[in-house]
């Protein structure tokens, strides 16, 4: 069972793209902008997480961070 209080043993930089595949369980966003990723799994598509600053961490798993992102400098984490 992972939570906050473990650190990342898995992570990598971001390019944006709608095929390229990860698993993540939270992102760091190094420069602001849009958020759009998929999650495994789910029906509900892409989702977009609008206006995020720079230096957020997004506690949000998923599977894609879609080409349409305008963050920049975006690192995925897993645990």
């Amino acid at each position: 069972m992972s939570s906050l209080q473990e650190t990342a043993v898995r992570y990598g930089a971001v390019t944006p793209s709608d095929s390229t595949e990860l698993k993540f369980k939270a992102l760091y966003i190094g420069g602001a902008g849009s958020v759009v990723i998929r999650q495994a799994g789910s029906d509900i598509g892409a989702v977009t997480f609008a206006a995020v600053p720079a230096g957020t961490q997004l506690l949000v798993s998923g599977n894609r961070v879609m080409a349409a992102s305008g963050a920049t400098n975006i690192v995925w984490l897993d645990w």
